[in-house]
């Protein structure tokens, strides 16, 4: 799939080069933008994605702009999503702050009421009142209706799925498992065998939604279209920006470049060059339209779904043996390692020093308190926060991250939300543990661990052999791990937090047409 890789490279280039010379030429202003001191936000969130799908090989034709990002920027090895399912991490992401603080512990559905507490700031509404130019493109997965609907949650601009690209048919179904049928074949029934048959997935831009069912095969093309307009928009306005790209790649169904031959076994390489691609056109977009202080940072928002097997990503080392030993997988909706691993790497030209790696146990959690700091915006003070500022670790090779940090349950196991997996260090202890499906069927029961498991995964990254509960050192970590949860928990017990509404209901579904149960819209061109 390298050659795959560079073909779409190549017409990727030809295409960003026209519409940069059409957006310029429509636009008249011929004058030069003012230099900036407070830095632009591009924060570029993959979905499923795992550890080992970049970076693992001196270099990948499959991926050449994420590569050229890790070789212009510092890669982190030790970076962890807030949780392992969708909608709780991004709400950690937005918010600094654990689902047990900011109220979402789980999924959202297509026909969510509620989303977001409304009482949570997310940074782009603190970037926005500080004056910065907001966009959003991508899946936002934290209520879409009314209030909940990202136009409403501090962004100026939106384009994209309000949650997962599988959460609807479309005409022209990606590669998935099941194989899913099309929304016109299968309008009169319901969900079957995991395949969303009855709701046609929305496109949102801002308030409206422009395409239901939406075009997958299309949806690359209409993100990079949107990414560097918004970017545009931004210099012609004189802002400084954040743009906000939470991706459908690496989620299934996949999809990729219509004009590639691709076979079910090259689907997951296709879809990851779409993904490079994507985030190309973006990094192109900041160096025509001279916005040199941009820090772009990309990372994911979970593991890889294993149980959707050819297509699900690699975990990489991080394969939690003790668990695939007894039934069920250990990436996505667990906290092993392979759950909440992410590829993560952030650049910043002039000021992030360059093919540097990280070894710092960092989270999702920062980005939130780290960029408005750079930004110079204070967050409330009403609340407490569980992300950490790290500039220092970005700007002067520091490696100073958590000394702890708590991996939520998000569906294998226990209470969703609850923090009952602690990592410490090297070492990482789990009272409770269990196997999301795998590939294949099966799922490994829930067990709870008194005393917990704990792992050395400087030793042990593959999480197969807990230590010796009767050891020294097992009980020497285990008096320092009880008193860092114990006192988070404290904090969350004492601290402002929040409730979502996850009530359902079919009213609240997306539907550009209310009074045709199809829902079928389709913009012009």
């Amino acid at each position: 799939m390298a050659e795959a890789g560079f073909g779409v490279l190549l017409l990727f280039c030809c295409l960003f080069s026209g519409l940069v010379y059409y957006i310029n030429s429509y636009f008249e202003n011929g004058d030069k933008t003012k230099t900036r001191e407070r830095p632009n936000f591009i924060i570029i969130l993959a979905d499923d994605i795992g550890w080992g799908d970049l970076w693992t090989t001196p270099f990948d034709g499959t991926t050449p702009w994420l590569s050229m990002l890790k070789l212009e920027g510092k890669r982190f090895t030790d970076f962890h999503s807030p949780a392992s399912t969708c909608s709780p991490s991004r709400a950690a992401l937005l918010t600094g702050r654990h689902g047990l603080r900011n109220g979402v512990t789980h999924n959202f559905a297509e026909g969510s009421v509620g989303g977001l507490p409304l009482n949570e700031m997310t940074f782009a509404q603190l970037l926005h009142d500080a004056g910065y130019y907001t966009a959003m493109i991508g899946k936002w997965h934290l209520g879409h209706n009314g209030p909940y609907h990202p136009i409403h949650r501090g962004f100026d601009y939106y384009l994209g799925i309000p949650y997962s690209n599988d959460m609807g048919c479309t005409d022209k179904p990606g590669f998935d498992l099941p194989s899913c049928l099309p929304c016109e074949q299968s309008k009169h029934s319901r969900k079957r065998g995991g395949c969303h048959t009855k709701i046609a997935l929305p496109l949102f831009e801002n308030q409206t939604i422009v395409e239901q069912p939406l075009d997958l095969w299309d949806l690359t093309g209409q993100y990079a279209k949107a990414a560097i307009s918004q970017i545009f928009t931004a210099r012609n306005r004189g802002q400084s920006f954040l743009l906000y790209v939470a991706l459908a790649h690496m989620h299934v169904p996949l999809f990729h470049y219509g004009f590639l031959n691709v076979t079910e076994k090259d689907a997951y390489s296709a879809s990851l060059s779409d993904m490079d691609s994507l985030v190309g056109s973006i990094k192109l977009a900041t160096e025509a339209f001279s916005m040199e202080n941009t820090l772009i940072w990309f990372t994911g928002d979970n593991g890889p779904w294993e149980q959707k097997c050819q297509f699900a990503g690699s975990s990489g080392p991080f394969v939690g043996r003790w668990q695939t030993s007894r039934g069920g997988g250990s990436a996505k909706r667990t906290t092993w390692e392979g759950g909440h691993r992410v590829p993560t790497v952030v650049t910043w030209p002039g000021k992030i020093s360059p093919n540097t790696t990280s070894n710092a146990l960092l989270s999702g959690l920062d980005i939130f308190p780290t960029i408005l700091s750079l930004a110079g915006v204070a967050p409330p003070s009403d609340r407490h926060y569980d992300g950490l500022d790290i500039t220092n670790v970005l700007l002067h090779d520091s490696d100073s991250g958590h000394k702890s940090l708590m991996h939520p349950n998000s569906g294998a196991a226990g209470q969703f939300g609850d923090l009952q997996t602690v990592r410490l260090g090297r070492h990482k202890a789990f009272y409770i543990t269990g196997g999301a499906e795998a590939c294949g069927g099966g799922s490994g029961k829930p067990e709870l661990h008194d005393p917990p498991l704990l792992f050395d995964l400087y030793k042990d990254e593959a999480e197969g052999s807990p230590l010796d509960p009767t050891s020294e050192e097992y009980q020497t970590v285990l008096k320092e791990v009880e008193r860092e949860r114990e006192a988070l928990l404290w904090d969350i017990a004492t601290d402002n937090i929040s409730t979502a509404d996850y009530t359902i209901t079919h009213a609240a579904v997306p539907c550009c047409q209310p009074h045709n149960p199809a829902c079928r819209c389709h913009r012009v061109k």
